[in-house]
């Protein structure tokens, strides 16, 4: 199976590339993207030259273009498509229709992926967005267990592509109205969620709080760690209760799962973290890399290298068992 790697940076791709990543995605520096952050993606230069850094080592590159226009500025994504073309893009991931419409008529040999923003969760969808935009790979939403993607894959002839680590959006793919209104910055829209302008750590007798957009999200005491003040994994009061009402601030480590979703007919593995450093990328392939060489192999996989960086050191596989059922 390919394992496909974020960059959020040049030297991030080159990283992931030396580690033995298949195929890295990334994104230009614009909302067109949905890691919009500052000090993250690419100009138009740095893809060029990092398309070919991985072209030449046998290193495949996709540009996610998964943000969905804004009313009377679709020029920016329009100029996106091309501009991957230009760069030598193996392929563009997109999320909003009239943007896929708008690259299979304009752009026909540019290859075409479905962003999980699409959340595409069954087969005859998917073979919608394949029939109607040529789209030859879906990203498939984090909400599904094994089975079901086995069901889907033998229902549709796209490639499936899952996620296996990393962040875990429990927003229905990043459609967070929660972000959206402490913020005033749309995750779908603006490509932020959660920005760090809007990020604010106050002592308060002898407590760390953590606010964002002004609405307070973690208090934690003095000598305890103090997670990123994203909003699905803050804490809450309902109930008379206290806690994570949402998630708690886990990452997702399918990594155990790696027979089954082959067996479930799953084309690619997707490490999620673009605005993670060059070091964690790199460590997470080779694990990664590790795990899938020795299963083509017929050899045991190797298994819990990745606990450490993990979010607060706990991992979770989401919903691929769903064992709240």
């Amino acid at each position: 199976m390919e394992i496909v790697c974020p960059a959020g940076t040049p030297a991030a791709l080159r990283a992931a590339v030396k580690a033995g990543a298949h195929t890295v995605y990334c994104g230009f520096n614009d909302e067109t993207n949905a890691r919009n952050f500052p000090g993250l993606n690419f100009d138009r230069a740095e893809m060029r030259a990092g398309i070919s850094f991985a072209h030449g080592h046998g290193s495949k590159v996709l540009i996610a273009i998964n943000t969905f226009p804004q009313a009377g500025n679709e020029g920016i994504w329009k100029q996106a498509v091309a501009d991957a073309e230009i760069c030598g893009a193996d392929a563009v991931i997109l999320a909003d229709l009239g943007l896929l419409d708008y690259a299979a008529r304009h752009h026909p040999k540019l290859r075409r992926h479905l962003s999980v923003q699409a959340a595409a969760a069954n087969a005859d969808v998917i073979n919608f967005y394949a029939e109607t935009f040529g789209v030859k790979r879906v990203v498939l939403p984090r909400v599904l267990s094994v089975p079901e993607i086995a069901a889907i894959n033998s229902e549709t002839d796209v490639e499936t592509e899952v996620f296996v680590f990393g962040g875990l959006c429990v927003m229905a793919e990043g459609r967070c109205s929660l972000s959206s209104y402490a913020t005033g910055l749309s995750p779908n829209m603006n490509g932020v969620c959660s920005p760090a302008s809007h990020v604010q750590y106050q002592e308060e007798q002898g407590a760390l709080n953590a606010r964002l957009g002004g609405y307070l999200i973690h208090r934690v005491e003095r000598d305890e760690p103090a997670p990123y003040p994203t909003l699905c994994k803050g804490c809450f009061s309902a109930d008379e209760k206290t806690g994570h009402l949402f998630e708690d601030p886990v990452s997702l480590n399918a990594e155990r799962l790696i027979p089954q979703l082959q067996k479930a007919g799953v084309t690619a593995l997707k490490i999620e973290g673009r605005q993670r450093s060059k070091s964690y990328v790199a460590q997470v392939v080779r694990n990664f890399r590790a795990a899938v060489d020795a299963l083509e192999s017929g050899q045991p996989m190797p298994e819990g290298m990745l606990a450490r960086l993990s979010e607060g050191q706990a991992m979770t596989t989401g919903a691929y068992k769903k064992t709240w059922r």
